[in-house]
């Protein structure tokens, strides 16, 4: 097998990351993310990943609270996340590092592009955490936003379901999953495959979007090697 793509970001739910717990960390899940990452690392292409917070903590849980303060919980962690998958990354021979868009300079970079760059041509998978550091972000919009800066050739959203439905197919056994959807589509409708802000940036910045299973079988190296899984979100 060989790559169709030179630089891809991955955005992994934290829910994904959880495995059937549905919260913390299942090494399990971790290992088999990282052995593909490893198969494509290997294949010398460039990867960024964002991770979400959702296993940890999700905004919306602090019904009462202010969401400022409910969504820097949310970054905090992404951080987390972000730690663990440094960790298991780099226990497989893969050097990695971790930027964060707030300031926390005692476990991790600041988000720099231009140092996020220098890192892919040292061969080093850059992991980018707290979203895009604002509150009322989502970390879809922070994959998104991350993609268009280091000009990625895809952007490839790892689900909990192996693409995108017209419903949902866990309470609709008859939903329609789409193969194929345009962005317009996807913002004319409100179809919640991504948040409307994602979409219309990667719209305006041509970027296609992959979003499919991670539990499918070596679904990340498919992927990115150019197999049609999941759902293919572009401008066409």
């Amino acid at each position: 097998m060989s790559p169709k793509y030179r630089r891809v970001l991955i955005k992994l739910s934290g829910e994904a990351l959880a495995g059937k717990a549905g919260h913390g960390l299942d090494e399990n899940v971790i290992s088999r993310v990282v052995e593909q990452i490893k198969t494509v690392h290997n294949m010398g292409v460039e990867i960024a990943l964002v991770i979400g917070g959702g296993n940890f903590w999700r905004g919306r849980q602090g019904k009462n609270m202010d969401r400022t303060i409910a969504d820097h919980m949310g970054m905090l962690a992404t951080v987390m996340n972000s730690l663990a998958m440094m960790d298991a990354l780099e226990r497989q021979g893969i050097p990695t590092r971790v930027q964060t868009a707030l300031i926390m300079t005692s476990v991790a970079e600041p988000y720099i592009l231009r140092k996020a760059l220098s890192h892919f041509e040292k061969k080093r998978v850059v992991i980018m955490a707290c979203g895009t550091g604002n509150p009322y972000c989502s970390t879809d919009t922070a994959a998104a936003q991350r993609a268009c800066e280091i000009q990625a050739d895809l952007l490839m959203m790892a689900k909990n379901v192996d693409g995108i439905y017209d419903s949902d197919p866990k309470t609709n056994p008859g939903a329609k999953k789409y193969g194929h959807i345009n962005y317009l589509d996807i913002i004319k409708d409100g179809i919640k495959a991504m948040d409307t802000t994602a979409a219309t940036m990667c719209m305006e910045n041509d970027i296609p979007v992959v979003a499919f299973g991670l539990d499918e079988e070596n679904s990340i190296v498919r992927v990115v090697c150019g197999e049609h899984i999941g759902t293919i979100i572009d401008n066409n």
